[in-house]
């Protein structure tokens, strides 16, 4: 019989996006009527959809004809096994972006970037809403991206970034021995002008060669992170803009949004999105010493 264990990176993930994200050649109904009838057996009996999924849970499916044509299909991988999605509503779409994809069509990135595959996802599933992403993460930057879905849902969720009611938190590995915990406020360019920046952070591990902190920013201006921690003298690994060291064994900037967190502007409910330290760089903490606590 078919089976799926619950990874890690897969824990935010309703039972129903997980069977999508692992027999992506079967549709939406297809799926949720085996949810529905009973079918997907787990850890503690009958998986529904509305379970929450555990990490090294097991998923097990019926043996049928129609499934293992549907396994056979899913050889390929699809589009949401490509882009990965956290979190999806009727409204909402939360991708995790791969360090080196960039978000929008710019120069060398014209056939191959977030939007673009995310407008390919949609149209292949038979819809023809506009989408776009409301926020930003830098080309090397790794981490959630929130899409809507609509222009509706595109106004109402680029409100929230506009009102700063959408908490984003970031894992960045700098030189030296930051303080345990502090704020930056200072004033840097921002679209031709000078603009207040608040970044707050707090470290998880530290040694006099290193600190990996947990970052979170109370606005949003372009390279934040990297220009006030570098002002600061802890410039980022992997940072070249901003003069930060760059070892051979790290092949990116050291910078990644683990969560996002807001109020669904519709359903009203939380939202909460986590995503893992990105193997590359939970390898090259071992390399200066430290550890995330989370790994």
């Amino acid at each position: 019989m078919p089976q799926f264990t619950v990874e890690a990176n897969e824990i935010p993930l309703s039972p129903l996006a997980f069977l999508q994200r692992h027999i992506s050649a079967a549709s939406k109904s297809y799926l949720r009527q085996l949810l529905k009838k009973g079918k997907v057996k787990g850890p503690r009996g009958v998986v529904s959809e509305q379970d929450q999924l555990k990490l090294g849970d097991v998923l097990i499916l019926p043996d049928s004809g129609r499934l293992s044509e549907l396994l056979a299909a899913t050889a390929q991988p699809s589009l949401e096994q490509q882009l990965f999605i956290l979190y999806e509503s009727r409204e909402i779409l939360i991708v995790d972006k791969p360090s080196g994809l960039a978000i929008h069509s710019s120069e060398g990135h014209q056939d191959r970037n977030l939007a673009a595959l995310v407008d390919e996802l949609i149209r292949s599933r038979g819809d023809a809403y506009q989408v776009a992403p409301i926020h930003r993460l830098d080309l090397e930057t790794s981490g959630p991206v929130l899409f809507g879905k609509g222009k509706k849902a595109c106004s109402e969720l680029g409100k929230l970034f506009m009102c700063h009611e959408v908490e984003k938190s970031y894992l960045a590995l700098v030189a030296g021995k930051t303080p345990g915990r502090g704020l930056i406020q200072s004033e840097v360019p921002s679209k031709g002008k000078t603009k207040e920046a608040q970044t707050a952070f707090q470290a998880l591990d530290r040694n006099e060669q290193a600190s990996l902190l947990k970052v979170t920013l109370y606005t949003g201006r372009q390279h934040q992170i990297r220009r006030q921690l570098a002002e600061l003298g802890h410039p980022l690994f992997g940072d070249r803009r901003y003069r930060g060291q760059q070892p051979d064994a790290l092949p990116r900037l050291f910078l990644h949004c683990c969560q996002l967190a807001f109020i669904d502007p519709f359903s009203g409910a939380p939202v909460e999105i986590n995503s893992p330290l990105p193997a590359d760089l939970s390898q090259f903490l071992d390399t200066v010493g430290l550890r995330y606590p989370n790994k």
